[in-house]
C-alpha cells in the first residue's frame, strides 16, 4: 500500500506524494515505524500522504515512475528524496542532475509544489565526487525556486544505534528522529504551525 495516512481524512486533504528509495521505504521494519508514516500521524487530517518510495530506486527510476504517480494520485505536493543509490553507484552527477530537474519540471507542469532533500554521501566515494553530487541539490533548488530540505540523517550517522550494520540504511529507532531533522522545514513548507494528530512516540 502506498497510503501512509490516516484511515479516515477530510475531503480537502492536501495529499503529498514522497518519491523515494530504501531510507522512506521502511527497510526491514514495519511500514508502520518508518519516518513517512510517523509525519502522516503528526500531520493529521488536513493531510494526505502517499509514500511510494521503493527500496534501491535511482533517479532514472523515479523519473520513470513519476507520470503514473501524478495520474494516479493527483497530488498537491511532491517530496522527491533521490539520488543515494546513484551516488553509491558512482553514476555520473550530470545524470542525477538531468533526472531530477526533468522530475521538478514534470510535476510543475501539473501543478505540483515541489520540495527537494539534500542527500549526503559517505566520505568513501571521494571529495571531488562529493562536490559535484552534492551541489546538484542546491543547483535545481535555486533554479526551480523550490524548497530545498536538509538530509534527514545529517545528524545520526554517528550516534550509537542509528544506523543498522550495513553503514547505510537508518534503524527503527532513528526514524522518529529523521522526521525531527527536518520537520522545521517540512513546517515551512506544509504551512503548518504546529504538530497534529497523535504525534511521534
Amino acid at each position: 500500500m502506498l497510503g501512509a495516512g490516516p484511515s479516515a481524512l477530510a475531503e480537502d486533504a492536501d495529499r503529498v506524494l514522497i518519491i523515494g528509495d530504501s531510507l522512506s521505504d521502511a527497510y526491514q521494519m514495519p511500514r508502520e515505524s518508518g519516518w513517512a508514516h510517523l509525519l502522516a500521524r503528526r500531520l493529521g487530517a488536513r493531510y494526505e500522504v502517499v509514500n511510494a518510495s521503493i527500496s534501491g530506486e535511482t533517479s532514472a527510476g523515479g523519473l520513470s515512475r513519476l507520470e503514473q504517480l501524478l495520474n494516479n494520485h493527483d497530488p498537491d505536493r511532491l517530496l522527491i528524496i533521490l539520488g543515494g543509490n546513484d551516488g553509491l553507484r558512482a553514476l555520473n552527477p550530470s545524470q542525477l542532475q538531468a533526472n531530477l530537474d526533468a522530475m521538478i519540471r514534470q510535476a510543475k507542469q501539473y501543478g505540483v509544489d515541489v520540495a527537494l532533500m539534500q542527500i549526503r554521501l559517505p566520505a568513501n566515494l571521494g571529495p571531488a565526487y562529493l562536490r559535484r553530487f552534492e551541489a546538484v541539490y542546491p543547483t535545481l533548488a535555486d533554479r526551480h525556486d523550490v524548497v530545498l530540505l536538509p538530509f534527514f540523517l545529517e545528524s545520526l550517522f554517528d550516534r550509537p544505534g542509528m544506523m543498522m550494520d550495513d553503514g547505510i540504511h537508518p534503524t527503527e529507532s532513528a526514524q522518529p528522529l529523521m522526521l525531527e531533522q527536518v520537520w522545521p522545514a517540512l513546517q515551512g513548507w506544509l504551512d503548518v504551525d504546529s504538530p497534529s494528530g497523535a504525534g511521534l512516540n
